[in-house]
């Protein structure tokens, strides 16, 4: 069964940096398509990053140039990599898989994914 746990969110002031990890098993960790996605209050929930299985990347336009996602094929997680946070990108930031062909973009919508992590929690206030 595929799974999917995140970890490393918390409370970290404006202008600070996070990293956020997936561990995924189950399935065949580069043969998928992976993607971060957050929910706020409030708000829709949005594609934040993502990387197919040859590992091009895209990114929401909020977050070019402040996160960067990234995949370790050998130990089988995900990462997202956070600076210059923001109060606005407080949300509970979820990870999502798919099995991917290798000619296919990333994916940023959330009806691509048919596997999801529970969440991990970042707040960013002073």
């Amino acid at each position: 069964e595929v799974q999917l746990v995140e970890s490393g969110g918390g409370l970290v002031q404006p202008g600070g940096s996070l990293r956020l990890s997936c561990a995924a098993s189950g399935f065949t960790f580069s043969s998928y398509c992976m993607g971060w996605f957050r929910q706020a209050p409030g708000k829709e929930r949005e594609g934040v990053a993502a990387v197919n299985s040859h590992g091009s990347t895209t990114y929401g336009d909020s977050v070019k140039g402040r996160f960067t996602i990234s995949k370790d094929n050998v130990k089988n997680t995900l990462y997202l990599q956070m600076n210059s946070l923001k109060p606005e990108d407080t949300a509970l930031y979820i990870c999502a898989a798919t099995y991917c062909r290798i000619d296919w973009r990333p994916l940023m919508r959330q009806n691509q994914y048919d596997n999801w992590g529970q969440g991990t929690q970042v707040t960013v206030s002073s």
